[in-house]
């Protein structure tokens, strides 16, 4: 974990019971004894999740549409923290932040708002996704006035089309589809659930809707292609960041880097218990 992160340690699930009633009424004692939930439950962690949100990101309401993203909040932080690393932990409105993808969780702005007082346009090219992040911003004080939401008409732009001219960002954020296709997906859901003992289920143990779980080529091709459109906004993003979760993705994005030409460029490790990604920036400022 980030030496910053407030989810170092085991859940207290004492203080976020106290806060949270759909987690109390999911919450069970493990065979030592100790508070835990259900994680191949899909609801259990929807609960355990909005629990966080609230405890520590002073969200209020926080609900998503059957069959979307629901995003472990601790790793989201993670890269936030990373992310805040890289321009200094610079704070404040005036850092403003792109999230391509925001989904329809719009965790990335919740904690960036949270956190450093970020302000955040969030892109997506899901209107359904789009519009239940517009309700999370609208139903909580902490949101207000600090994320703007567009939608991406071109599903094969990330820049084109949200970023307009004469607007200038500190960072750019993105957690892209992981899979490469939706067969891809349902086959690492089946390993899933064997690895847990249990049945497969109709969800996902984190849900997640086509757009946010695979893309033609998988997380790769994306990476490579946001990379080839990066140096057009090389000069309104400082630095573009985005999630990497597995490692043999790199040597093609960092082809793609070098054919880009970029200044500078990062690739920093990051892990949460046993999982292991990694954050790979890069900028054409020096």
């Amino acid at each position: 974990m980030h030496p910053r992160s407030r989810h170092a340690g085991r859940y207290d699930f004492a203080a976020l019971t106290r806060v949270s009633p759909e987690l109390s009424a999911v919450a069970s004692l493990n065979p030592s004894g100790e508070p835990t939930i259900d994680f191949a439950d899909p609801a259990a962690v929807l609960a355990l999740n909005g629990a966080l949100l609230k405890a520590y990101y002073g969200v209020t309401s926080w609900q998503l549409p059957p069959g979307y993203l629901c995003p472990p909040v601790p790793g989201r932080a993670d890269y936030v923290h990373t992310a805040a690393d890289l321009i200094g932990m610079a704070r404040g409105a005036a850092v403003r932040v792109l999230d391509i993808g925001v989904g329809a969780n719009c965790v990335y702005p919740i904690i960036g708002r949270a956190e450093y007082g970020w302000r955040f346009t969030g892109s997506d090219t899901d209107p359904v996704a789009l519009a239940n992040a517009q309700r999370i911003v609208e139903a909580n004080a902490c949101l207000s006035g600090g994320v703007e939401l567009r939608l991406q008409t071109n599903s094969s732009s990330f820049f084109e089309g949200v970023v307009n001219a004469g607007e200038s960002y500190e960072l750019s954020m993105c957690n892209p589809p992981f899979h490469a296709s939706r067969e891809e997906a349902e086959n690492a859901s089946r390993t899933k659930w064997a690895k847990l003992g249990r049945r497969p289920a109709a969800e996902r143990n984190f849900g997640g809707a086509s757009g946010e779980l695979w893309y033609p080529g998988g997380e790769e091709t994306f990476v490579r292609r946001m990379v080839e459109e990066s140096p057009d906004f090389g000069k309104q993003v400082k630095w573009f960041t985005c999630l990497i979760s597995k490692a043999a993705s790199l040597p093609a994005v960092e082809k793609a880097l070098s054919k880009a030409n970029v200044v500078e460029r990062r690739t920093i490790d990051m892990a949460q218990g046993q999982k292991k990604s990694r954050l790979v920036a890069w900028s054409f400022h020096p």
